[in-house]
Protein backbone atom coordinates (compact mmCIF):
# COMPACT_ATOMS: atom_id res chain seq x y z
CA UNK A 1 0.00 0.00 0.00
CA UNK A 2 1.19 3.61 -0.63
CA UNK A 3 -0.28 6.71 0.25
CA UNK A 4 -0.11 10.17 -1.60
CA UNK A 5 -1.51 13.23 -0.70
CA UNK A 6 -3.08 16.41 -3.43
CA UNK A 7 -3.32 19.59 -2.72
CA UNK A 8 -7.11 19.54 -3.68
CA UNK A 9 -9.70 16.93 -5.18
CA UNK A 10 -8.81 18.36 -8.38
CA UNK A 11 -5.06 17.57 -8.44
CA UNK A 12 -6.10 14.32 -7.26
CA UNK A 13 -8.60 13.25 -9.86
CA UNK A 14 -6.30 14.63 -12.70
CA UNK A 15 -3.75 12.40 -11.91
CA UNK A 16 -6.05 9.66 -10.37
CA UNK A 17 -7.17 9.52 -14.21
CA UNK A 18 -3.74 9.25 -15.77
CA UNK A 19 -2.80 6.32 -12.99
CA UNK A 20 -5.77 4.81 -13.83
CA UNK A 21 -5.89 4.61 -17.97
CA UNK A 22 -2.43 4.21 -17.99
CA UNK A 23 -3.25 0.64 -16.42
CA UNK A 24 -6.15 0.21 -18.54
CA UNK A 25 -3.77 0.86 -21.86
CA UNK A 26 -1.58 -1.29 -20.72
CA UNK A 27 -3.74 -4.63 -19.95
CA UNK A 28 -5.36 -3.95 -23.32
CA UNK A 29 -1.94 -3.74 -25.28
CA UNK A 30 -0.96 -7.29 -23.04
CA UNK A 31 -3.88 -8.83 -23.19
CA UNK A 32 -6.39 -7.53 -25.52
CA UNK A 33 -8.86 -6.67 -22.78
CA UNK A 34 -8.95 -4.95 -19.51
CA UNK A 35 -11.30 -5.79 -16.79
CA UNK A 36 -12.13 -3.11 -13.97
CA UNK A 37 -13.96 -2.15 -10.81
CA UNK A 38 -16.04 1.22 -10.70
CA UNK A 39 -16.80 2.70 -7.16
CA UNK A 40 -19.60 5.02 -7.04
CA UNK A 41 -19.95 7.75 -4.29
CA UNK A 42 -19.09 11.29 -4.75
CA UNK A 43 -15.37 11.05 -3.91
CA UNK A 44 -15.24 9.37 -7.38
CA UNK A 45 -16.91 11.93 -9.61
CA UNK A 46 -14.38 13.75 -10.82
CA UNK A 47 -12.07 11.15 -11.01
CA UNK A 48 -14.36 9.28 -13.75
CA UNK A 49 -14.86 12.41 -15.52
CA UNK A 50 -11.46 12.46 -16.50
CA UNK A 51 -11.08 9.12 -16.78
CA UNK A 52 -13.88 9.21 -19.55
CA UNK A 53 -12.15 11.61 -21.53
CA UNK A 54 -8.64 10.00 -20.88
CA UNK A 55 -7.29 9.51 -24.59
CA UNK A 56 -6.22 6.71 -26.33
CA UNK A 57 -8.30 4.06 -24.50
CA UNK A 58 -9.93 0.97 -26.82
CA UNK A 59 -12.80 1.26 -24.66
CA UNK A 60 -14.49 -1.48 -26.66
CA UNK A 61 -12.03 -3.48 -24.63
CA UNK A 62 -12.88 -2.82 -21.66
CA UNK A 63 -15.27 -5.24 -19.40
CA UNK A 64 -16.56 -3.16 -16.58
CA UNK A 65 -18.17 -4.39 -13.02
CA UNK A 66 -18.78 -2.33 -10.05
CA UNK A 67 -18.68 -2.46 -6.24
CA UNK A 68 -22.56 -2.66 -5.41
CA UNK A 69 -25.78 -2.00 -5.25
CA UNK A 70 -28.90 -1.31 -2.87
CA UNK A 71 -31.60 -4.11 -2.55
CA UNK A 72 -34.93 -2.86 -3.44
CA UNK A 73 -34.09 0.38 -5.88
CA UNK A 74 -35.04 0.40 -9.30
CA UNK A 75 -32.43 1.23 -11.95
CA UNK A 76 -33.73 4.63 -12.90
CA UNK A 77 -33.65 5.57 -8.43
CA UNK A 78 -31.91 8.14 -8.36
CA UNK A 79 -29.68 6.74 -6.00
CA UNK A 80 -29.09 3.58 -8.09
CA UNK A 81 -25.73 2.70 -8.40
CA UNK A 82 -26.44 1.09 -11.95
CA UNK A 83 -27.57 4.28 -13.19
CA UNK A 84 -24.35 6.13 -11.52
CA UNK A 85 -22.79 3.71 -14.28
CA UNK A 86 -24.65 4.04 -17.05
CA UNK A 87 -24.73 7.93 -16.40
CA UNK A 88 -20.89 8.50 -15.58
CA UNK A 89 -19.81 6.35 -17.80
CA UNK A 90 -21.43 4.11 -20.37
CA UNK A 91 -22.95 7.32 -21.48
CA UNK A 92 -19.90 8.69 -22.31
CA UNK A 93 -17.63 5.96 -23.69
CA UNK A 94 -18.00 2.31 -26.19
CA UNK A 95 -18.27 0.21 -23.33
CA UNK A 96 -18.98 -3.35 -24.89
CA UNK A 97 -19.19 -5.77 -21.84
CA UNK A 98 -21.01 -4.49 -18.47
CA UNK A 99 -22.04 -6.42 -15.85
CA UNK A 100 -24.34 -3.69 -13.56
CA UNK A 101 -26.29 -5.17 -10.69
CA UNK A 102 -30.02 -3.74 -10.52
CA UNK A 103 -31.58 -3.67 -7.59
CA UNK A 104 -35.04 -4.51 -8.14
CA UNK A 105 -33.92 -8.08 -9.21
CA UNK A 106 -33.47 -11.39 -7.06
CA UNK A 107 -30.44 -10.87 -4.74
CA UNK A 108 -29.94 -14.30 -5.12
CA UNK A 109 -29.92 -14.49 -8.79
CA UNK A 110 -27.93 -11.54 -9.66
CA UNK A 111 -25.40 -12.36 -7.27
CA UNK A 112 -24.96 -15.45 -9.23
CA UNK A 113 -24.62 -14.02 -12.56
CA UNK A 114 -22.77 -11.24 -12.18
CA UNK A 115 -20.37 -13.14 -9.63
CA UNK A 116 -19.74 -15.62 -12.03
CA UNK A 117 -18.71 -13.47 -14.87
CA UNK A 118 -16.60 -11.44 -12.04
CA UNK A 119 -14.87 -14.95 -11.49
CA UNK A 120 -13.54 -15.82 -15.25
CA UNK A 121 -10.80 -13.75 -15.29
CA UNK A 122 -8.63 -11.78 -13.12
CA UNK A 123 -9.35 -7.35 -12.20
CA UNK A 124 -6.96 -5.81 -13.57
CA UNK A 125 -8.02 -2.61 -11.60
CA UNK A 126 -10.06 -1.79 -9.00
CA UNK A 127 -11.79 1.60 -8.26
CA UNK A 128 -12.60 2.06 -4.16
CA UNK A 129 -13.55 4.69 -1.96
CA UNK A 130 -13.73 4.38 1.79
CA UNK A 131 -16.99 4.96 4.48
CA UNK A 132 -17.17 7.74 7.28
CA UNK A 133 -17.15 4.93 9.16
CA UNK A 134 -14.74 2.81 7.55
CA UNK A 135 -16.53 0.76 4.97
CA UNK A 136 -14.90 -0.81 2.03
CA UNK A 137 -17.79 -1.40 -0.84
CA UNK A 138 -21.02 -2.04 1.44
CA UNK A 139 -18.84 -3.66 3.66
CA UNK A 140 -19.50 -2.54 7.04
CA UNK A 141 -17.75 -3.18 10.01
CA UNK A 142 -17.19 -5.76 11.51
CA UNK A 143 -16.57 -6.94 7.97
CA UNK A 144 -16.11 -10.74 6.60
CA UNK A 145 -12.93 -10.97 5.77
CA UNK A 146 -13.18 -15.13 5.21
CA UNK A 147 -15.43 -14.81 2.40
CA UNK A 148 -14.46 -16.12 -1.06
CA UNK A 149 -18.52 -15.23 -2.79
CA UNK A 150 -17.82 -12.83 -5.22
CA UNK A 151 -20.67 -10.64 -3.80
CA UNK A 152 -22.57 -10.78 -0.67
CA UNK A 153 -26.01 -9.71 0.88
CA UNK A 154 -25.52 -6.91 3.82
CA UNK A 155 -27.57 -5.01 6.06
CA UNK A 156 -26.24 -1.66 6.08
CA UNK A 157 -25.17 0.13 9.21
CA UNK A 158 -27.20 2.95 10.12
CA UNK A 159 -23.90 5.09 10.02
CA UNK A 160 -23.70 4.08 6.30
CA UNK A 161 -27.42 4.84 5.74
CA UNK A 162 -27.00 8.80 7.36
CA UNK A 163 -24.14 8.88 4.88
CA UNK A 164 -25.65 8.29 2.08
CA UNK A 165 -28.88 10.71 3.36
CA UNK A 166 -26.04 13.16 3.98
CA UNK A 167 -24.45 12.95 0.70
CA UNK A 168 -28.09 13.86 -1.00
CA UNK A 169 -29.11 10.29 -2.25
CA UNK A 170 -32.08 9.96 -0.56
CA UNK A 171 -34.78 12.79 0.91
CA UNK A 172 -35.08 10.79 4.73
CA UNK A 173 -33.21 8.44 6.70
CA UNK A 174 -36.64 5.95 6.07
CA UNK A 175 -35.93 5.95 2.23
CA UNK A 176 -32.19 4.89 2.88
CA UNK A 177 -32.79 0.68 2.15
CA UNK A 178 -31.40 -1.56 4.49
CA UNK A 179 -29.81 -4.24 2.43
CA UNK A 180 -27.47 -4.36 -0.30
CA UNK A 181 -25.04 -6.35 -2.79
CA UNK A 182 -21.63 -5.66 -1.92
CA UNK A 183 -18.41 -7.26 -4.11
CA UNK A 184 -16.68 -8.97 -0.98
CA UNK A 185 -13.84 -7.98 0.58
CA UNK A 186 -11.76 -11.04 -0.64
CA UNK A 187 -12.87 -10.32 -4.31
CA UNK A 188 -12.09 -6.74 -4.08
CA UNK A 189 -8.12 -7.95 -2.83
CA UNK A 190 -8.09 -10.15 -5.77
CA UNK A 191 -7.85 -7.23 -8.26
CA UNK A 192 -3.93 -6.10 -9.48
CA UNK A 193 -4.02 -3.18 -8.67
CA UNK A 194 -6.56 -1.12 -6.30
CA UNK A 195 -7.06 2.42 -6.74
CA UNK A 196 -8.45 3.83 -3.30
CA UNK A 197 -9.84 7.81 -3.48
CA UNK A 198 -10.85 9.44 -0.40
CA UNK A 199 -11.62 13.54 0.06
CA UNK A 200 -12.63 15.40 2.50
CA UNK A 201 -12.63 17.01 6.17
CA UNK A 202 -15.45 14.08 7.41
CA UNK A 203 -13.28 11.28 5.62
CA UNK A 204 -10.21 12.50 7.94
CA UNK A 205 -10.31 9.99 11.35
CA UNK A 206 -11.92 6.98 8.84
CA UNK A 207 -8.55 7.58 6.98
CA UNK A 208 -6.21 7.44 9.79
CA UNK A 209 -7.90 4.45 11.23
CA UNK A 210 -7.94 2.46 8.01
CA UNK A 211 -4.48 3.10 7.17
CA UNK A 212 -2.22 3.55 10.41
CA UNK A 213 -4.23 1.74 12.89
CA UNK A 214 -4.66 -1.88 13.21
CA UNK A 215 -5.98 -4.32 10.26
CA UNK A 216 -9.20 -5.00 11.55
CA UNK A 217 -12.44 -6.32 10.36
CA UNK A 218 -14.13 -3.52 12.56
CA UNK A 219 -12.09 -0.72 10.24
CA UNK A 220 -12.73 -2.70 6.93
CA UNK A 221 -11.14 -0.17 4.53
CA UNK A 222 -7.63 -1.47 6.81
CA UNK A 223 -7.39 -4.26 4.96
CA UNK A 224 -6.07 -2.32 1.87
CA UNK A 225 -3.01 -2.04 4.38
CA UNK A 226 -1.85 -6.00 2.84
CA UNK A 227 -2.70 -5.43 -0.84
CA UNK A 228 0.83 -4.78 -2.77
CA UNK A 229 -0.77 -2.76 -5.25
CA UNK A 230 -2.92 -0.30 -3.58
CA UNK A 231 -2.70 2.70 -4.29
CA UNK A 232 -4.04 5.56 -1.89
CA UNK A 233 -5.17 9.10 -2.90
CA UNK A 234 -6.08 11.46 -0.88
CA UNK A 235 -6.72 15.42 -0.81
CA UNK A 236 -5.47 17.60 1.87
CA UNK A 237 -8.72 17.30 3.98
CA UNK A 238 -8.83 13.80 3.89
CA UNK A 239 -5.27 13.46 4.74
CA UNK A 240 -4.94 16.13 7.52
CA UNK A 241 -5.07 13.49 10.74
CA UNK A 242 -2.36 11.32 9.15
CA UNK A 243 1.45 11.29 10.98
CA UNK A 244 3.12 10.17 7.84
CA UNK A 245 2.08 10.37 4.04
CA UNK A 246 3.94 11.33 0.71
CA UNK A 247 2.86 14.83 -0.66
CA UNK A 248 2.48 14.80 -4.97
Amino acid sequence: MEITVFANPQALAEYAAQYASAIIRSAINERKRARIVAATGTSQFEFLERLVSAPNIDWAAVELFHLDEYIGVTPTHPASFNRYMRERILKHVPIAKHYLLDGSCDPGQTIAEVGAELRRAPIDIAFTGIGENGHLAFNDPPADFSTEAPYLVVALAQATRKQQLNEGWFTSLEDVPRAAITMSIRQILKAKEILCIATGERKAAAVKKCFEGQVSPDVPASILQTHARAQIFLDEEAAHLLERSARH
